[in-house]
């Protein structure tokens, strides 16, 4: 049955050419009969070539003549035919494997293995190799396959066979994708790529997330795959302290195109260190890597996957050697589901000599436009260079003929009407959300678990919004939210209007109006949310969180100047109203417990913190991000995260007397922030600095002032920016003053050599938090802790100079 398949798929190949070319097709074995997949199949001495699929057969399209066909594979014996070419031709091949001998080895006195005087001379030239092609293009072309091969019946009372349209042993494909793309580099790290072409499996109308650069695996770097499979990465085989990392045997050597190969198996020191296992191969003269077959496993620290087959195949380019094709398989086993799949990329036509033209690399990594995914069937049987394999055929005329009903009106309004359907759990957990496809809007009801609160000042009190999103072609799109607000002690109503239209998608441009009253937190970064200072409050009778009223209205507009850098202005206009406690209320008294003033600086008394005041303000911000990547896409400019700092400058101004404003002041504040600096095996860093000075400050009432992301809680979010033990308000300022924020993660550096916590994976950090301004010089903290996922535990220590002024746990939960 298979071999039909095969034959079937073959004829297929052979019988769609197009009128200027020919397919030339076959099957490639080994002298065993065993299929050889992803063989590399090129012509000799070009770049022009393909790869078989998983079931070794390959197609490939050439105009008429002779030609000597190359099939090459790892552990295999290199195979040359010449063929003759007048119409679509079947050419199977048969390859022999490779025998590699240790005949004529020198094994030295000592006992030293040879391969490693072998890998010495590898790491000796493995800066030149990294840095002996400053340039090159290449086309490429990348399929992926995403599989499950085994699932729960139900999960989450769900009926998983019918939710992810599997068969009945819940099997089935999940993602099929392929695109072409021509990929440009220029040392130091630029890249450019425009994808030609894109097809994935039951959407017509999307565009694949397949990118180059997310296939590029050089050997020659010291680390590899850093903040992608794992957060500090993978020791190279050839890297500058490999032999801290790895064993090498060698296998043997064997003779190819004249040069000697040698057959290194790398073989890591520690069972868990973050390195591969597998086989290298270099060459006996130049010291290039020819080819590697290296596989990671969860030992090692990859995230989700259990194991991470790597594969690359390289190809002589005039007096180096460049991937012709780059194979990860990978497996793993989440929750039940167990999946498998794999992405590969095939390069051809390799050009190491280019010319670019002006501001070819600009910040734009990919570019995809419209016409990329309307490329139909026979461009694809024409164009692919990897045939599809017969399971992979079948989800394309399955998935694409059902995508055809799914975008029916009629089975769309089924959905909808399914969707849209009302019902109180998703009102009080999830929100309630009404969506219309062909009107192209929806009403989103906020979940009412959110708008049910307590503080002290307002009681009991609700808060409820609803938005309505209309959108727009190109990702354009407005939305209206109106959002009210009662409090039950102090028997206190506002309510606001809001509105933001994003006109420009590509220019991340748009223009936002917002108008009315509401009760807002004194310090504008916030304390603490809602529910977390009910709880605190009901049950613990601790009122962390202070208030004040605001009736206002505001209009701002954001848009990108140049690539990088974000402009915004903000103009507001508000009238300002002390609030004091109305109600002591708690679910518990507890012993030696009691409630606060709404006043932070009179915790004892209700004592006014300010009068009601009018305020004009303009708030413009510059922000520019050094090297900012981007992806081009019909809907919409994607920025892509940065390797280096964010600059961040802003000017507020309170403008006194206009419209009987009573602020004066000016503040200027500039920042400076990175995330994620890679520190190789030691994991990676993350800094902000800021500081600024009010260049004036004639009247400038406490909600005005400059505020801190302070903290007095056990459990909070995640902030970088945030202190761990700073009251929430008692240290604002209307003066001058500087901040400075740093952390470390280890990721799993020391604890990966606990055998009791390494299981665990969990991430030591590190940080420091620093902060100086006239009322409160010189303020520090530090503290240490772990992390796994969105959990983490720290303990820290809080200095007022050199004098210890708070210390304990703090936990974090999310993003």
């Amino acid at each position: 049955m298979k071999n039909t398949i095969l034959t079937l798929t073959l004829l297929i190949c052979a019988l769609f050419g197009t009128a200027q070319q020919i397919k030339l097709s076959g099957i490639i074995k080994d002298n065993e009969g065993q299929i050889v997949p992803f063989a590399s199949v090129y012509i000799k001495n070009t770049t022009t070539g393909t790869s078989a699929n998983v079931d070794g057969i390959y197609a490939f399209a050439l105009d008429k003549g002779t030609f000597t066909i190359v099939y090459k594979a790892i552990g295999y014996k290199l195979l040359e035919k010449t063929i003759t070419l007048s119409e679509n031709t079947i050419e199977n091949a048969v390859l022999t494997s490779e025998t590699y001998t240790l005949q004529g080895v020198t094994i030295r006195g000592n006992g030293e293995d040879p391969a490693n005087e072998i890998i010495r001379q590898a790491i000796k030239s493995r800066s030149r190799h990294l840095t002996e092609v400053e340039a090159y293009t290449t086309g490429v072309y990348i399929k992926g396959v995403q599989k499950l091969v085994g699932a729960p019946k139900k999960f989450f009372g769900r009926d998983i066979q019918k939710t992810l349209d599997l068969d009945t042993n819940r099997k089935g494909i999940l993602y099929l994708s392929e695109s072409t793309s021509k990929f440009s580099f220029e040392r130091p790290g630029k890249i450019h790529e425009e994808m030609i072409s894109s097809k994935v499996a039951g959407r017509n109308n999307a565009f694949s997330f397949n990118k180059a650069s997310d296939l590029i695996i050089n050997f020659y770097e010291n680390i590899l795959l850093e903040n992608t499979l794992s957060t500090r990465g993978f020791v190279s085989p050839i890297s500058d302290n490999a032999f801290l990392y790895y064993r090498y045997k060698l296998i043997g050597t064997a003779t190819e195109n004249g040069q000697t190969v040698n057959k290194i198996q790398v073989i890591p020191r520690r069972e868990h260190d973050p390195v591969f296992r597998g086989t290298i191969y270099i060459s006996d003269d130049s010291y290039h890597l020819l080819n590697a077959e290296v596989y990671l496993t969860k030992n090692t620290g990859i995230n989700l996957l259990d194991t991470l087959n790597i594969t690359q195949q390289f190809l002589k380019v005039e007096d180096t050697y460049m991937p012709s094709n780059i194979n990860f398989q990978f497996n793993g086993n989440v929750f039940g589901f167990k999946f498998e799949g794999y992405y590969v990329g095939i390069y051809s036509n390799y050009n190491i000599h280019p010319s670019f033209p002006k501001n070819h690399f600009n910040g734009e990594i990919l570019k995809i436009t419209k016409a990329v995914n309307k490329k139909d069937s026979l461009f694809w049987l024409n164009n692919r260079p990897i045939p599809l394999t017969a399971e992979e055929s079948r989800d394309y005329i399955r998935k694409d003929s059902i995508a055809v009903l799914k975008t029916s009106r009629h089975y769309l309004d089924s959905v909808e009407r399914a969707s849209n359907k009302f019902g109180i759990v998703k009102l009080l957990v999830t929100g309630y959300t009404i969506n219309n496809r062909y009107a192209k809007k929806s009403y989103a009801f906020d979940p009412l678990y959110r708008s049910v609160f307590y503080n002290t000042v307002e009681g009991f009190a609700l808060k409820y919004g609803i938005t309505y999103t209309r959108y727009l072609e190109d990702r354009k799109y407005y939305n209206i939210r109106p959002e009210a607000r009662y409090g039950f002690s102090n028997k206190t109503f506002t309510g606001s209007l809001s509105a933001n239209y994003f006109y420009d998608p590509v220019k991340q441009a748009s223009i936002s109006f917002s108008a009315g009253s509401g009760i807002f937190d004194l310090n504008n970064y916030g304390s603490m949310s809602l529910l977390g200072n009910s709880i605190n409050s009901l049950l613990f009778e601790t009122n962390f969180s202070k208030f004040y009223k605001k009736e206002f209205a505001n209009i701002g507009t954001a848009r990108e100047l140049t690539n990088g850098l974000q402009a915004e202005i903000t103009a507001s206009y508000s009238r300002n109203t002390n609030l004091v406690n109305t109600t002591h209320f708690k679910i518990k008294d507890l012993k030696g417990e009691t409630f606060t003033s709404n006043n932070p600086f009179n915790p004892e008394t209700e004592k006014e913190l300010f009068p009601t005041y009018r305020a004009l303000t303009v708030d413009a911000t510059l922000t520019y991000t050094i090297g900012q990547t981007y992806i081009t896409r019909p809907d919409g400019k994607f920025y892509q995260p940065s390797k280096f700092p964010v600059i961040k400058l802003n000017y507020k101004k309170g403008i006194s007397g206009l419209l009987n404003s009573d602020v004066d002041y000016d503040r200027v504040s500039l920042e400076v922030s990175e995330d994620r600096i890679n520190m190789g095996m030691l994991g990676y860093s993350s800094f902000v600095a800021g500081a600024g000075k009010f260049l004036n400050n004639d009247v400038v009432y406490y909600p005005e002032q400059k505020h801190f992301r302070g903290n007095n809680s056990l459990l909070s979010k995640p902030d970088l920016r945030k202190f761990l033990f700073l009251d929430f308000y008692l240290f604002s300022t209307n003066r001058e003053y500087a901040e400075f924020h740093y952390e470390h993660n280890f990721s799993g550096f020391l604890t990966n050599k606990v055998p009791l916590l390494r299981k665990l994976k969990l991430e030591e950090l590190v940080g420091a938090s620093y902060l100086t301004q006239p009322v409160k010089r010189n303020y520090t903290e530090f503290y240490f802790g772990l992390q796994r996922l969105i959990f983490r535990a720290a303990y820290g220590f809080a200095y007022d100079g050199k004098r210890r002024a708070d210390h304990g746990f703090r936990l974090t939960y999310g993003f």
